[in-house]
Formats: C-alpha cells, sequence, structure tokens
C-alpha cells in the first residue's frame, strides 16, 4: 500500500475517533458542572482541565482568554480554528477519505460525508439544552461509521490501518478522559483513594458508556479503585486500554513489514505492561503519573508508526501534559 494511502486511512478514522471522544470529553466536564464540587477551585479546574488534556489550553487563552463554560464548549465542539475541535476532526476526516476513495467503500463515504454536511446545517449559537443532544449525534455519528466499515469494507490492509487509526486514538483518550475526572476532583496524587465525593466517577463511566458494565461486573458501590481497573486493566470492556493495546497490537502485527519492527516491540512493550499490570501498582504510583507516562508512550508510538509506514504530513496532535498548575496560576 502506498504511503500516502495508509496515512488517509489512519487519520480518517483517527480524526472519527477523535471527534466522538472530544465530545466525550466535554461531556464528562458538563455532566460534573451539575453535580456539587466541594473542593476549592474545582470549577475553574473543571473548565481548564479539558483544555489541558487536549492539548489546546495555549491557543485557547489567546482567542478567549478566561476558560468559561460556554466558550471552552465552543472551541472545543465547533470552533474552525481549532486543529483539535469536533468541526474540525470531522472536516479533516471527509478531506481524508475523500483521498481515498477507491480504498473504502461507497457506504463508508456517504456516512462521512453526510456527516460533514448535517453538521454544516447545525447552529452555530448552541443552547446548553441541546449540547447533551449534540454530544450524542457526534458519538452516534461515529458509531454508525465503524458499524459500516465493519460491515461492509474487504478486510485487508486498508482495514488494519483503519483500526490502528481507531483504537490508538481511543486509547489516547480513555486515558485523557480518565485524567479530566482526576483533575476535578484530586488535584494532587496523595488524594488518590481520599474522602473525595467519588459518586461523581459515574458521570465518568457513564461518559465512555461503561456504567452497565461496572455494575454487571462489580455490583457493589463505585469505587475510583475499581473504575480504573475497569477502563485501564479489564480487557472485556471495549474502550479500556487493554483492550485497545490488543487492537493495535494485532493491526500491527497484520501490517506487519519490516520497517515496522520499532512501532511493534513498542506495542508488544505497552500491551505486556497493561496485560500483566496490576491496578494497586497503578494507583501506588499514582493514577495521574500512570496515565502520563501512557500517553507519553502512546504518542511515542504514534511517531514510529508514521515514521514506519505514512508520508510525513503534518498533523494535529494533543500534547501530553503535566496540570501541576493550579487554576489560580493558569489565570
Amino acid at each position: 500500500m502506498l504511503a500516502r494511502t495508509a496515512d488517509n486511512l489512519f487519520w480518517m478514522a483517527r480524526h472519527i475517533e477523535r471527534a466522538e471522544n472530544t465530545a466525550r470529553v466535554l461531556d464528562v466536564a458538563h455532566r460534573s458542572a451539575l453535580l456539587p464540587l466541594d473542593i476549592e477551585g474545582a470549577e475553574a479546574y473543571l473548565w481548564y482541565a479539558p483544555l489541558n488534556i487536549t492539548g489546546c489550553a495555549a491557543s485557547y487563552e489567546v482567542k478567549y482568554g478566561l476558560a468559561r463554560a460556554d466558550s471552552v464548549t465552543h472551541y472545543m465542539a465547533l470552533d474552525p480554528d481549532n486543529p483539535g475541535s469536533i468541526y474540525s476532526c470531522l472536516k479533516l476526516a471527509r478531506e481524508n477519505a475523500r483521498a481515498v476513495r477507491g480504498a473504502i467503500t461507497s457506504e463508508m463515504w456517504e456516512v462521512i460525508n453526510a456527516t460533514w454536511l448535517e453538521l454544516n446545517r447545525m447552529t452555530w449559537n448552541m443552547d446548553v439544552e441541546k449540547l447533551p443532544d449534540f454530544f450524542e449525534w457526534v458519538k452516534d455519528r461515529s458509531h454508525m461509521f465503524r458499524g459500516v466499515t465493519l460491515g461492509t469494507i474487504l478486510k485487508d490492509i486498508a482495514l488494519s490501518f483503519i483500526k490502528l487509526g481507531t483504537f490508538l486514538e481511543r486509547a489516547d483518550n480513555t486515558a485523557r478522559i480518565l485524567d479530566v475526572k482526576y483533575h476535578i476532583l484530586l488535584p494532587s496524587v496523595n488524594d488518590v483513594g481520599g474522602a473525595a465525593d467519588y459518586y461523581q466517577w459515574g458521570s465518568v463511566l457513564r461518559s465512555v458508556s461503561a456504567f452497565e458494565a461496572y455494575r454487571k461486573i462489580y455490583r457493589d458501590v463505585i469505587s475510583p479503585l475499581r473504575v480504573a481497573e475497569l477502563l485501564i486493566l479489564r480487557d472485556d470492556m471495549p474502550r479500556s486500554l487493554h483492550a485497545c493495546m490488543n487492537e493495535v497490537e494485532a493491526a500491527l502485527i497484520d501490517i506487519n513489514g519490516s520497517s515496522g519492527r520499532e512501532a511493534r516491540r513498542l506495542a508488544g512493550e505497552q500491551h505486556a505492561a497493561i496485560h500483566f499490570g496490576l491496578i494497586e501498582d497503578v494507583f501506588s504510583q499514582g493514577l495521574h503519573e500512570y496515565l502520563t507516562e501512557f500517553l507519553a508512550h502512546t504518542a511515542l508510538l504514534g511517531r514510529e508508526i508514521r515514521d514506519a509506514y505514512m508520508s510525513r504530513r503534518n498533523h494535529f496532535e494533543p500534547t501530553t501534559v503535566t496540570m501541576r498548575r493550579t487554576a489560580l496560576q493558569m489565570q
């Protein structure tokens, strides 16, 4: 397969998955805003967290200044000047799909194109009451694209690059969503497992469609230890880091090729660490520290995949950040 074709397929999948996960990150923030926050400065953390974790805090501050609910939501959802917004991701997904019309099915193209056209018919001044419906719409369109893809495309190397982009992005964003929660209520690693309001972890579970799975597996009150175990180590949870790395490693094995040896080694190393990991070790290290290390490793793996198989075009990559500054320091 040509490097440019592989590049387009990979990034088409990543941008669609990124649009969905940006909707999920915003959904966490809006759900959390409806719940009581009894930690000083929690509201400021609430709206700075999505910006920092998606790597667009600096560009947001240049344009809007202080973080507010309406401006943060618009910037991350609909602002064409933000390369990581839902709007920009769906636009880039369409552009990548159009460049490889011969490598994808007509049904896949129709879903992406229809999504883009419908997005442009939506109002740009979205009311707060409409936001949950918008987030659900983004998730539904992403689900539809994946369903159409698996139901129509030939199971060849093109599908492997689509899966690679999808699950690498999903792993990255699941880690970021967990980190959103960490910075809303647990700004100090010493507070993990403390007396914070753990019921808010329910909003995180719902944002990654894992609430029912949690109840089925644990049949108990929601605890941060078990939420983290579900979303990091359980390989039967579709959006967990373990399940995503299963798919990433399998896709790289299917693609094969001598140039991808280092990428396969990195994927295998990260997969083994999660496969044999213990949740007690995660929390002893610190949840935030663990997730930051995972994101750094994922970013390195993404660069190795690019260098091995793809053209050297520029794409927006969320930065791996550590949010050690307080909300007041950010202001």
